[in-house]
């Protein structure tokens, strides 16, 4: 703890006054920057009958209407600008699969901004200058790439931009090259781990002391795995393209109870998913961010579907987000039942004979739907393991979340991966 404070940056060490005060003074500043220089937001503003004068307190932001990925996709490419095309340095995009991407834009000082946000975040962490760092997400559109690459940079580290894929050569340079830092998703973590015991190798006598995991919701029981199969720290990095990529909250390596937003820069919410009215602190509900330094293309009260509730800070003044527990455009209804992949996830993790690598197939039978929760099998695990395995996953969802569903064991690394990340949700309802 000691250290970690040594190393605090300016924003880190604000009081909350002082840093609600900055945060006031920033958030009007980019509702004006949005209003004078988007045609969206000003029109937006105008139908929901507020002015960016309105805003008085912090409390006023409420008043002003939501963004979402549908706003972001009805003014493609470049609707959303708030500055000249030419000022842009960088477009990035999402990654989903379904639908126009939604484009991001940086200025100048917008890249410098989200390296500054990746190298606190990676210092919160446990990273120090001279690391070397293993950066195993997609580089490219994507935003984690390139996000985790500048950020390590910034903070003064070495860094190997392995980019996802080619499992045993990353294996490889992590022997070779003797990183203390991987920043990769869980679950393509996961992949490496098999690949380096069935290589022969026990992953705990690598130089790896730290996991820094993001881009898709995780478990405790996932986070317990990967510390012991590979005995390192593993904390959770958060963000999204839209907001501006990895790096809008940090999980403290001394703590582990939740990322820390930079709040001096994302100012969160937490609403009711169906009614957006703005939660109290601690409530469960849909996380909200307003951009208060972006340049090319602020971001007002944008929705990012993903469940949790906001704390108090610990390790750090800023408040905590909760790990993410799902999304509300993840959720499942089976037959009336709320389901979310996660709860499913803890279900594998601890069942013999399976890797955490599962798939969700939704389909409809006689008119009524039903669910299939495929999952992969461990390297090695015969026809008596897998057929137990099935039984086991099927009664713990009966038991623990009141739905039937089929379950079925495929072979290792059979299903569809992206960027790293297994698709969870397959819809082959018509």
């Amino acid at each position: 703890m000691a250290d970690a404070a040594r190393l605090l940056d300016s924003g880190e060490r604000l009081g909350t006054d002082e840093l609600r005060a900055l945060q006031l003074e920033r958030l009007r500043a980019s509702l004006r920057h949005a209003y004078e220089n988007v045609p969206f937001h000003r029109a937006s503003f105008d139908a929901a009958g507020v002015h960016p004068d309105d805003c008085r307190s912090l409390a006023d932001l409420a008043r002003f209407p939501f963004t979402d990925k549908a706003d972001l996709r009805a003014t493609y490419p470049y609707g959303m600008f708030a500055v000249p095309r030419e000022r842009i340095r960088r477009i990035h995009a999402s990654s989903g699969t379904t639908g126009l991407p939604t484009i991001v834009g940086y200025t100048e000082g917008d890249l410098s901004v989200w390296a500054d946000m990746v190298a606190r975040s990676l210092r919160a962490a446990g990273a120090r200058p001279g690391d070397v760092v293993h950066v195993a997400y997609g580089y490219g559109l994507f935003t984690g790439g390139l996000g985790a690459h500048y950020g390590a940079e910034r903070l003064g580290c070495t860094v190997v931009p392995a980019s996802g894929g080619m499992t045993a050569r990353q294996v490889r340079l992590i022997q070779d090259l003797e990183p203390r830092i991987i920043m990769v998703t869980p679950s393509y973590m996961l992949t490496l781990l098999d690949e380096f015991e069935r290589q022969g190798v026990d992953p705990r006598s690598t130089s790896l002391r730290v996991g820094v995991f993001g881009a898709e919701p995780w478990t405790e029981e996932m986070r317990r795995e990967i510390e012991e199969r590979c005995g390192i720290d593993a904390v959770d990095i958060y963000g999204l393209s839209e907001v501006i990529g990895p790096g809008v909250a940090q999980e403290c390596v001394e703590t582990k109870d939740g990322p820390h937003i930079w709040e001096d820069h994302f100012f969160p919410e937490v609403v009711d998913p169906l009614t957006g009215e703005v939660l109290p602190e601690g409530a469960e509900g849909e996380l909200v961010f307003t951009s208060l330094t972006k340049e090319a293309m602020p971001v007002i009260r944008y929705r990012t579907r993903d469940l949790t509730r906001l704390l108090p800070g610990t390790a750090r003044p800023f408040r905590r987000m909760e790990k993410i527990t799902g999304r509300c455009d993840d959720m499942v209804i089976l037959r009336g039942v709320n389901l979310f992949p996660t709860q499913i996830e803890e279900i594998v993790l601890r069942t013999p004979g399976v890797a955490p690598h599962f798939q969700l197939r939704l389909t409809r039978e006689d008119r009524l739907d039903a669910l299939t929760v495929r999952a992969e099998a461990r390297p090695g695990a015969g026809p008596e393991v897998r057929e137990e395995a099935a039984r086991s996953i099927g009664a713990a969802v009966k038991d623990g979340i009141g739905v039937s569903v089929a379950v079925e064991i495929v072979e290792p690394e059979s299903l569809e991966r992206s960027v790293g990340k297994i698709r969870r949700i397959v819809d082959l309802r018509p």
